[in-house]
């Protein structure tokens, strides 16, 4: 991976890592047009540029993480159920990122849901993210377990979850992004033991670029996706995933190898 490849597949994470779209689907779509999607160092990259996306969260919204330590409390009892299910079924979860079928699937059914979520639930006159109690907290982290399955989108998943413990739009949102904090460190950190030993001099430096790049690009997508999805809501996003997952459905028809190894 040269990096002029590592800097795009950078704004990619960027731009879709905390939009309800699935920074997956796209990860596979991209690596596989740069024709990188088969290298070894792909599926690293892909899971250690996360680390950039997380510093956005943390430096944007800054003063939230040094609010109280309830806040802290309600984070790492939604933060769980995943740790529990990503422990005990990794292996399974990293197999069905190779199904490209699924993410498909998961991007056009979970399309279809958006479609609608702004009618199912009330986004406007819900609760602030102060009024969020233990319960809510943990029922939130049972919904980010569906993300599991590559393609929904763990971003999707946590947002409705928290619309469907009546948060307003803005908070369900702002919570998803504070959940993925130590959601993505945990996964990041845990894939970084397991695959330290292939990452060395030749490409630490894309690392290291592929990270920068990504936190500069989450920190204005986040930014561009509070003030939308306030005023618009989802719908947009939902057309945009149904249009992704045919595109993904065409390019295996055509035969053309989607797989991240």
């Amino acid at each position: 991976m040269n990096f002029i490849e590592a800097i795009i597949l950078a704004i990619v994470e960027g731009l879709t890592e905390f939009l309800p779209v699935s920074s997956t689907g796209h990860m596979i779509i991209t690596s596989a047009l740069m024709g990188i999607n088969e290298q070894e160092f792909t599926k690293i990259f892909t899971v250690q540029i996360q680390f950039g996306a997380i510093l956005s969260v943390v430096i944007l919204y800054w003063k939230r993480f040094f609010t109280s330590l309830d806040f802290y409390y309600k984070l790492f009892v939604a933060f769980l159920p995943a740790a529990a299910i990503g422990f005990l079924l990794g292996d399974f979860i990293d197999s069905l990122l190779e199904n490209v079928i699924v993410v498909a699937a998961s991007l056009l059914l979970g399309g279809i849901f958006l479609l609608f979520v702004d009618r199912i639930f009330n986004p406007l006159k819900g609760k602030s993210l102060d009024e969020l109690s233990y319960k809510n907290s943990l029922i939130i982290g049972f919904f980010q377990c569906i993300a599991m399955i590559p393609g929904v989108s763990r971003s999707a998943a946590t947002i409705i979850g928290g619309m469907a413990q009546n948060l307003n739009r803005k908070a369900a949102a702002e919570f998803s992004f504070f959940l993925a904090v130590p959601t993505m460190f945990a996964a990041s950190g845990y894939k970084l033991l397991k695959d330290y030993k292939a990452i060395d001099a030749s490409n630490l430096n894309v690392l290291i670029v592929g990270n920068v790049v990504a936190f500069i690009v989450a920190l204005l997508a986040i930014k561009f996706f509070i003030g939308f999805v306030t005023k618009y809501g989802f719908k947009v996003f939902g057309y945009y995933r149904i249009a992704l997952g045919l595109i993904l459905l065409i390019l295996l028809a055509l035969g053309v190898d989607l797989k991240i190894q």
